[in-house]
């Protein structure tokens, strides 16, 4: 084999294990810039303009399971003026019934009944359109929202005209597997870095489909949600940010979100997140020809190049693996990255430090989060065999199939806890 052949390949792999390294370092220091300039003095609710009204919107597939509680919570809101739509898409168990109950027993609960089951980006656009409020929150029918999440939410929007969006805290409610307790460290030493980082930056990737508020007004600028797209999150808030409007990440709105619990649960949400990813990529590559959007550009990159390690990572196995067979016929030597011969110390400490790191910023949402220690440790290199096995599968996927009509959807993996103390 020749020695240009090997030296891409030498190249490919330090790119594997550097470009994770540098990313949580970036990762790391943006949480740290804006848990100190916006997050560390400010822990009372704001105060707020009691004119503005809420409207909770609620896309419900199949939810007699949570639902009566999720509202529950919804009823015991400390803000002025807000309303529950509850939109029922087409469910095929007694969702419809539950809703009609909340309706006739609480008079902020409205209702919106769709036949068929059209997606989750049509029953949002349903609820969307009826709701009275200026503001629109939306939310899975089956987590918990935090008592003060609206008054943080609803100061963004009343003090900044341009903001168009703003993305709550999702936090992991059920923590009775291994699974679940490894997503805990996900939640807090991944997810909530990743957006504090991308807001310091500029520019947020994507709300999150689990709390996510909207102006109205935004939302009529851009026509409201796509219903052909597999993550309509993720889409939303590329439609947003195309035609400028700001999106930004408030980590005191904090909402308790059911997680999956089993390995097809977990692969089926992951693999629809990385296949809603590339769909967004693909209808979005427009922005490279206008000056305009410069702002994205850096948020687009980072993505390709998280897909170009995902496939790196995977031409490094197959090598390695060739080398162990077929040595003789195969002559690749592959070096340890740099530092030599330290990747697994370096990786192990970089995953301890981010531990560390997180604990600061989020010990105040997640008191109990000691005790997950061993799993919250080693989770930043789990995610990043997760993202690599997700993306490679989703890739030819996204390409050959398409959109094709709405994207419906199904009752996801919620947990197998119903009863979580939330103290």
């Amino acid at each position: 084999m020749s020695a240009t052949i090997i030296y891409i390949i030498q190249r490919i792999s330090d790119f594997v294990f550097l470009y994770p390294l540098l990313m949580s370092f970036v990762w790391m220091t943006g949480g740290l810039i804006f848990y100190w300039r916006l997050e560390r003095k400010v822990t009372e609710p704001p105060s707020i303009d009691s004119s503005q009204i809420f409207s909770i919107v609620l896309p419900c597939h199949n939810e007699e399971r949570h639902l009566e509680e999720t509202v529950a919570h919804l009823l015991d809101l400390d803000y002025p003026d807000y309303e529950i739509v509850l939109v029922d898409d087409g469910s095929s168990d007694n969702t419809a019934g539950i809703i009609r109950d909340l309706t006739d027993n609480h008079p902020k609960v409205r209702a919106v009944y769709m036949k068929e089951n059209r997606g989750k980006g049509a029953a949002l656009n349903m609820g969307s359109i009826v709701a009275k409020g200026d503001l629109i929150l939306t939310m899975d029918a089956d987590a918990l929202l935090d008592r003060n999440a609206l008054r943080w939410l609803a100061w963004h929007f009343q003090e900044y005209p341009r903001v168009g969006a703003i993305t709550g805290n999702p936090r992991v409610l059920n923590r009775t597997t291994l699974l679940s307790k490894i997503q805990t460290g996900e939640y807090a030493t991944i997810i909530g870095l990743i957006k504090r980082a991308q807001r310091i930056l500029g520019k947020v990737l994507t709300v999150s489909g689990v709390i996510a508020a909207f102006r109205r007004q935004a939302l009529i600028s851009v026509r409201f949600w796509d219903n052909d797209m597999l993550t309509d999150d993720i889409d939303i808030t590329w439609k947003l940010e195309t035609h400028f409007w700001d999106i930004r990440f408030e980590p005191r709105a904090t909402c308790w979100v059911r997680v999956p619990e089993t390995i097809r649960g977990l692969w089926k949400q992951r693999l629809r997140w990385a296949q809603g990813g590339l769909e967004v990529l693909l209808k979005y590559r427009s922005i490279w020809l206008d000056w305009r959007q410069r702002r994205l550009w850096p948020i687009y990159i980072e993505y390709l190049l998280s897909l170009f390690w995902a496939y790196s990572f995977w031409l490094l196995i197959v090598l390695a693996a060739f080398q162990v067979l077929f040595r003789p016929l195969v002559p690749i030597e592959l070096a340890p990255p740099i530092p030599p011969l330290w990747t697994g110390a370096v990786l192990a400490l970089t995953c301890l430090v981010q531990f560390i790191v997180s604990l600061y910023v989020d010990y105040r949402y997640e008191k109990k989060f000691v005790r997950y220690l061993f799993w919250v440790i080693w989770y930043p290199f789990i995610y990043w065999i997760i993202n690599a096995l997700t993306i490679a599968v989703a890739l030819p996927k996204c390409l050959l199939e398409g959109r094709r009509g709405p994207a419906t959807w199904e009752s996801p993996d919620r947990g197998i806890e119903d009863v979580i103390n939330l103290d």
